[in-house]
């Protein structure tokens, strides 16, 4: 049987690559973009508490609200459907696709419908279907995988687009962003007039009125939720706030945590299919809530993580994620807030040692327009993983000989000699790779050489002591 992929293997992959470089740049980029916006909005502290309190409110309170957006949604002429995990939701999204024979559908950017792997699932039923924003356009012509919550080609040059587009697209090579934008346009809006469905993710579902909000910087995600007959609102349980008010607290600290803009481009508000006064809009709107995994999360000690309102802020400060990218955490959600959730949505063995890919700094802590503790939260699943499979049950044995060796002068004195053996042969400081559990430690640093003279030699040379 093979043995699972570790964080650990993943990142000694990744970077031998120059991925991790291109993501390191960008992600700096976006740090000072967001001390900027952050620096400019003068409530913007008052604001983060507003905005916390709001999440964790929701979430104590989730089954009134998750009840009341859905009577509000109905009550304004859509529908609703429950998905316990990612199976249910894809056969549900996939019938309702299946209605408009030979559907086309488009998609704007969505990060649980990237964990329920919706995309490959159409396609499979024999569905056309074309991701719209310019960063997912370009992972899925690539079959690539995306690498931070909202840059999903942050790991590409503008040389490996131009390259991309020349191969996939048969258009003329090029790097100049604003010429790759606008061929990424040409090729996409024949798509927005002629598809049958649209199907959108949803950064914030108001509880009192049912509408759904969508924030983006590209036109793709209103055209998405307007073009299109039936539009498919794909929302994650936790996904909510119970007001108009409370969802113009988030709209303020998201952008200026995510892309250290002000404002996004497009805060779409979306409240139903279209009614008959309305220029545009769907005849269908239906909203998939997706559980997969956030009941047990919930109920769990991390349950804070799930105040997350997606910004990618503490993915943008983390030293590991800087060195390694997103692609090393190996699933959907990379960085900090995924290495709390990937364990928690998911079976928690298979994703065990991504509490461990911290080095517990706390940036991602100071940065969370919500406040979220995120290094707490690695701690508790470290101490999870410790209970159900401790990977330093060696250490017990190993301190009882440390005692025992500590306890008998004669013995100390032979382990302290034998040290200074090991350092004298090691030609330079330091050992860079060792046996048994040791092993642990060199596979991704250094180890010191013991000094090839013990203190007590150098005290007795240098003072005289005996």
């Amino acid at each position: 049987m093979s043995q699972p992929v570790t964080f650990r293997r993943r990142a000694v992959e990744e970077m031998s690559t120059s991925k991790p470089a291109a993501v390191g740049r960008a992600a700096r980029r976006f740090t000072g973009k967001r001390q900027w916006a952050v620096d400019d909005f003068a409530a913007m502290e008052e604001t983060r508490d507003r905005g916390r309190q709001i999440r964790l409110h929701t979430l104590a309170n989730l089954h009134h609200y998750l009840g009341q957006f859905a009577d509000s949604v109905e009550r304004a002429g859509g529908q609703v459907l429950w998905a316990a995990d990612a199976g249910e939701a894809n056969q549900m999204i996939g019938r309702l696709v299946g209605k408009k024979e030979g559907s086309l559908v488009i998609k704007s950017k969505s990060m649980v419908t990237e964990e329920l792997e919706l995309l490959h699932y159409l396609e499979d039923q024999g569905h056309t279907v074309v991701e719209t924003d310019l960063g997912e356009f370009i992972v899925q012509i690539a079959e690539d995988h995306p690498s931070h919550i909202i840059a999903p080609v942050m790991h590409l040059t503008r040389q490996d687009v131009g390259q991309l587009f020349h191969e996939q697209l048969d258009l003329p090579y090029t790097d100049d962003p604003p010429t790759l934008t606008q061929m990424a346009r040409r090729h996409l809006r024949r798509y927005f007039l002629t598809a049958d469905v649209g199907i959108s993710g949803v950064n914030m579902g108001i509880a009192e009125t049912g509408s759904i909000v969508t924030i983006t910087n590209e036109g793709n995600g209103w055209l998405t939720t307007a073009a299109p007959r039936m539009h498919i609102a794909v929302m994650g349980m936790e996904r909510l706030v119970p007001t108009f008010e409370d969802a113009a607290t988030i709209v303020e600290i998201l952008a200026r945590s995510a892309t250290g803009q002000r404002l996004s481009v497009y805060t779409n508000f979306v409240t139903g299919p279209r009614r008959a006064q309305d220029p545009d809009g769907p005849d269908e709107f239906v909203v998939v809530i997706v559980d997969n995994g956030r009941s047990k999360v919930l109920a769990s000690e991390a349950s804070e993580i799930l105040a997350c309102i997606r910004c990618g802020a503490c993915l943008n400060v983390c030293p590991v994620f800087q060195e390694v990218g997103g692609h090393a955490y190996g699933q959907v959600y990379p960085g900090p807030v995924g290495a709390v959730l990937a364990p928690g949505l998911s079976d928690f063995k298979e994703w065990v040692d991504l509490p461990y890919a911290s080095s517990l700094c706390g940036a991602c802590r100071e940065v969370c327009p919500v406040r979220i503790d995120i290094p707490k939260l690695l701690v508790t699943q470290r101490e999870r993983a410790t209970k159900e499979n401790d990977p330093f049950r060696w250490m017990g044995p190993g301190l009882a000989l440390y005692r025992q060796i500590g306890k008998r002068p004669a013995l100390w004195k032979t382990a302290i000699a034998a040290a200074g053996m090991a350092g004298r042969l090691r030609k330079g400081e330091w050992f860079h790779r060792l046996p048994f559990h040791a092993k642990g430690w060199t596979d991704s640093r250094d180890f010191p050489a013991p000094a090839s003279q013990s203190f007590r030699q150098w005290w007795k040379e240098n003072r005289g002591g005996t």
